[in-house]
């Protein structure tokens, strides 16, 4: 099996957050998905598991934050360009997401972000990755 990668999210509501994942992008997988809880693939390595907050809380003893009022994660998605990054916000806007801030520009890497329905931080972003380590050497000379 290649590695991949589950990330799992408890919302509020699942139909109306497989409706905004599949506005950006995702895509429903069936295979993994019922009343309590979708699961979005972004690419063969990537999912998001989007669970119904009480089944979410049959994984875990801890309390469940409300991550409209509370951080605990900021996920990022890489793209090949800028076009890119201002698609999936866009998308996630015209969804009902929130924009956190402006988008971000440092010259080699230029970034976004926002919220789905459930306050969870997304930021999609891209990097030249040789300017990248060229200003990171410049700045520890």
């Amino acid at each position: 099996m290649p590695k991949m990668i589950f990330v799992n999210l408890a919302v509020a509501d699942v139909p109306a957050a497989t409706r905004f994942y599949e506005a950006i992008g995702f895509v429903k997988d069936g295979r993994f998905s019922n009343e309590r809880g979708s699961g979005m693939t972004w690419s063969e390595s990537i999912h998001v598991m989007l669970l119904d907050r009480a089944f979410y809380a049959t994984f875990t003893p801890k309390r469940i934050i409300d991550a409209k009022t509370e951080s605990g994660v900021l996920l990022a998605l890489s793209f090949d360009d800028r076009a890119g990054v201002d698609a999936i916000t866009e998308a996630a806007l015209a969804a009902g997401g929130r924009e956190l801030h402006d988008p971000e520009d440092e010259g080699y890497m230029y970034s976004r972000a926002f919220e789905d329905l459930d306050g969870h931080g997304w930021g999609p972003f891209t990097m030249d990755m040789a300017a990248a380590e060229a200003a990171h050497a410049e700045g520890a000379a």
